[in-house]
């Protein structure tokens, strides 16, 4: 039988893993076996908390919302929901950048609840 001679792919591997663990304090970055564990472990990690950080903002944008509506007495809920019946597309993130930024948008927030009262009460 032929013999296997694979030493240089396994040597790339190897050195690829290390590349990656580099920075790692002890054994992690200088031994293959707990290289690879730790690596894989941050890669699930990093995959996971991609998701919370969206999950994290999005809540985040919310909260800052609702706090501005209630400083001028609006709730957060009916506010999302004359929006949607007055066909305003505006995502959590843009609500946020306008409030944030422009603090004369209490026009446009009243304009938004004027037309609420005004389609649903007038006719």
């Amino acid at each position: 039988m032929t013999r296997v001679k694979r030493g240089l792919r396994v040597k790339k591997f190897h050195k690829k893993i290390f590349y990656l663990s580099k920075g790692y304090i002890g054994r992690r970055k200088n031994v293959y076996k707990i290289s690879k564990q730790s690596i894989l472990k941050a890669f699930f990690y990093s995959y996971r908390d991609r998701k919370v950080k969206k999950r994290f903002f999005r809540s985040f944008w919310i909260l800052f919302i609702n706090f501005f509506l209630n400083i001028y007495n609006f709730n957060y809920s009916f506010f999302i929901y004359c929006l949607k019946i007055n066909n305003f597309i505006f995502n959590r993130k843009s609500l946020y950048i306008i409030f944030k930024n422009y603090f004369d948008f209490v026009k446009f927030i009243n304009l938004i609840f004027f037309y609420y009262y005004y389609i649903f009460y007038e006719f």
